[in-house]
Formats: structure tokens, C-alpha cells, sequence
């Protein structure tokens, strides 16, 4: 691998003679797609997330993106040896083939009220791509992110980790003695949904009143805080840098709730480090990741001295990575 010039990323190659791959990242604002070949990632395509039409919508946009980075790279799709999807879940089996169950994608999870333009309780995901691909391998994103920060960023060389995605939604991956958990449908890892508050006005998409992902995730702030001025998160958290010193205890507070969540994963499976990525986090990580630290340093110091809180190696593109490292 050679360093890649942004951020010194991994310039993951393919060897001379082998077929070509293909990397998809499913997330709940966004799907991105990568062709990998003998000269690194190439066609790279993003897209926002289908959530209107049948349940197969999302399905069929990764096969037509896919389709559409083969083309750009020039690659035949028959010559795709496998495609490796890192997407946001929980995961739901049905004959085998996962479906997702995604608070972010399906809007029959929490009805009407979280104001996602379809009705579906799953997203039919694997089964379309098997009947196009001749291998396909899907898992939790925040596993795959977990398991490409261990191999090309800031978690290489440890056996008891985290990685933290803080984005649209909050996703997480655990590894514990040197394996990453997967649970008995790949669902391990989903601490955004831990119940963490009372709050009233925290509606997740999974249905769940005051869970973290409704407290703290990207599209959780402005249904909290439109109404006190701030449309975006990206308007909160800028407010927020800016002097606005009530933005400024709104951050704190959603700090103070992730830090605590970063707190229980540590004393729970006794880490060494968290990685923390996602969009949210990653163009406001200078602000954000002292006040995470705070939240677990000097807390039960059997537990927590030495653990480092520390931004994701692989930058905001640790998705493209994570699909990545399912078929390396």
C-alpha cells in the first residue's frame, strides 16, 4: 500500500491479474459506490439514500450505481469477482437474506410521525444482489468501520476497541480480545438505541422515545432545536464554535450524553480506544472530541485511564473503507 495524498490514506491496490471488487456504503443520508482494481478505488459514485417507492427501492439504486461505476471504470459487471456492503441496520433475515430494518431508511418503523416518505418496516437489500453478483457480502457498517480502522487506521495494533460512527444516525462496532462481536443476526454494535433519557422530544426512527440516536444523531438536532433557531446540525454545532453561547450548553449536553454512552461501552468490554467517525463528528471533531474525552477521563480510573478517545484515521471516508475491507 502506498500513502494516498489526502490524509495519507491507505492506496489499497489490487495485485496484477486479479478481478476487480466492488464497494458499496449504505447509510441513512447517503449510498456510495467504488470499483477496486490493480489502480486502487476508482468510479467512485455517491448518491442520496432512496427511501420512496417498494421496499426493493434501495436495492435496486445500489445495482443501477453499481452499473454506473462499472461504466465509469470500464469494467464489464461480469467481471466483478464480489461486492462488499457496509450498511447501516439492524439486520433482519427472511430465507437467509438480510433485510434492513433501518430507522433512518424505514419509515414504518415509527410511522407517520418521524416523517420518512415510505411505509416500509424492512428494506429488501441481498437477495438482488445475489441473483446479480456472484458474491456478496453484507454486514453492519459500524462492524466493517470497526474492522478498517483496525487494519488501516487509528485502531491498528488492538485487541479491545470501538468504533463510533456519529452521523445521520449513531452507529457503533466492538471488538473485544481481538474479534469483533457480531451477535446472532450481525447486529451487534447497535448501542444507539440504548436508553440513555426521559426526553420527550426524542423520537428515533426505530420507535423508541429518548435513545441516544434520538438525542444526539445528525437528524436528530433539528427536530430538537428548529424551533429554538437551528435548521441543521451543521448550523448548531457551527453556532455553537461561533460564541452563541446557548448553542454552546445544547453541545455540551449532546456531548455530555455521547460521552456517557462512550463511558459504558468502556467499562463494559474494558477498551483501550474509541474511534470516532461520521459526518457530524468529522467536520467539527476539534470541538467535539475534548468534550468526549471529559466524559470518561477520571471516572473509575480502573477503567478508564490510559483509553483515548481519538478521531477516525481513515477520515470521512472510513465507509468507503469499511465496504472495503469486506472483500480484501
Amino acid at each position: 500500500m502506498k500513502p494516498a495524498q489526502a490524509m495519507n490514506l491507505p492506496d489499497v491496490r489490487l495485485p496484477a491479474g486479479a478481478a476487480p471488487v466492488a464497494c458499496v456504503d449504505i447509510g441513512g443520508t447517503k449510498v456510495a459506490v467504488n470499483i477496486l482494481n490493480q489502480s486502487g478505488l476508482q468510479g467512485r459514485l455517491v448518491e442520496a439514500t432512496v427511501k420512496e417507492g417498494e421496499s426493493d427501492a434501495l436495492a435496486r439504486q445500489v445495482l443501477r450505481m453499481l452499473a454506473a461505476s462499472c461504466a465509469a471504470t470500464q469494467v464489464r459487471r461480469d467481471e466483478i469477482a464480489a461486492v462488499g456492503v457496509a450498511s447501516c441496520g439492524p439486520f433482519v433475515l427472511n430465507q437467509g437474506n438480510i433485510e434492513l430494518a433501518a430507522p433512518n431508511i424505514c419509515g414504518g418503523l415509527a410511522g407517520a410521525a418521524r416523517g420518512l416518505p415510505n411505509s416500509w418496516t424492512r428494506a429488501v437489500l441481498e437477495a438482488p444482489l445475489r441473483a446479480a453478483f456472484p458474491a456478496v457480502r453484507i454486514q453492519n457498517d459500524g462492524i466493517a468501520a470497526l474492522e478498517a480502522e483496525r487494519r488501516w487506521g487509528a485502531l491498528q495494533g488492538l485487541d479491545h476497541c470501538a468504533y463510533v460512527t456519529w452521523s445521520t444516525g449513531i452507529g457503533v462496532g466492538l471488538c473485544v480480545d481481538g474479534r469483533a462481536l457480531q451477535g446472532k443476526n450481525g447486529n451487534a454494535g447497535h448501542a444507539g438505541h440504548m436508553f440513555v433519557s426521559d426526553n420527550d422530544d426524542a423520537l428515533c426512527g426505530c420507535g423508541n422515545i429518548g435513545d441516544l440516536e434520538a438525542l444526539v444523531a445528525g437528524n436528530a438536532m433539528p427536530r430538537r432545536f428548529a424551533a429554538l433557531g437551528h435548521a441543521d446540525a451543521a448550523g448548531l454545532l457551527e453556532a455553537a464554535r461561533s460564541g452563541d453561547a446557548q448553542a454552546a450548553l445544547r453541545v455540551d449536553e449532546l456531548c455530555r450524553v455521547m460521552g456517557r454512552a462512550l463511558y459504558n461501552l468502556v467499562v463494559t468490554l474494558d477498551l483501550q480506544r474509541i474511534s470516532v467517525g461520521g459526518s457530524v463528528f468529522w467536520h467539527h471533531r476539534d470541538h467535539l472530541l475534548p468534550r468526549l474525552q471529559a466524559q470518561l477521563s477520571g471516572r473509575l480510573p480502573a477503567l478508564t485511564d490510559g483509553v483515548e478517545v481519538v478521531a477516525a484515521g481513515l477520515g470521512n471516508q472510513v465507509g468507503d473503507y469499511a465496504a472495503l475491507a469486506l472483500v480484501m
